[in-house]
Formats: C-alpha cells, sequence, structure tokens
C-alpha cells in the first residue's frame, strides 16, 4: 500500500477466486446430481401415476436428509483433519 491506497485484489487474484468459485459450483452440482440419481432409484418404483406415492415422497425425504447428513458430516471431518494438517506444518 502507497500512501494508505488499497487497490483492491490483483487480476491474478481475481482469476483464482473465480476459478475456485467456479469449482465449487461444480462440485456442488456433482453432489446435486448425485443425491437425485441415489434418491430416484432407491424410491421411485414406476411411471403408473402422474404424481409421487406417499411412500415415494417418504423415501426421498428420508433419502436428502440421509445424504445431506453424511456430506456435512464427511465436510466437517475434512475440516478437522485439513486444521491438523496446517497446525502440523507450522509447527515444523
Amino acid at each position: 500500500m502507497f500512501g494508505g491506497y488499497n487497490k483492491g485484489p490483483s487480476l491474478q487474484e481475481q482469476q483464482m477466486q473465480a476459478m475456485m468459485e467456479q469449482r465449487q459450483m461444480k462440485d456442488f452440482m456433482k453432489m446435486y446430481v448425485k443425491l437425485v440419481n441415489n434418491c430416484f432409484d432407491d424410491c421411485i418404483n414406476g411411471f403408473e401415476e402422474k404424481n409421487l406415492t406417499d411412500n415415494e415422497i417418504a423415501c426421498t425425504r428420508k433419502c436428502t436428509q440421509k445424504f445431506m447428513k453424511v456430506n456435512e458430516r464427511v465436510g466437517a471431518r475434512f475440516s478437522e483433519e485439513h486444521q491438523k494438517m496446517l497446525e502440523s506444518q507450522i509447527q515444523q
């Protein structure tokens, strides 16, 4: 900073941020597609009726909740391990 002037993130930093955001969106979409495929395969039994049956609705809700809980737990565990790794690198 020269004279208290901060010109903001550099072009390289902006590009890196855009790439990270794009990667996050791609990862989110992969997770969403996996959720839909898994729950559809597990819960939808046929196309005889126009609407989902009560059992199909209950199954998809349970499947979605379970999938989201698992992903939250995996994310939390990953964060814990990443933090431990960073702390061990700082101590070295």
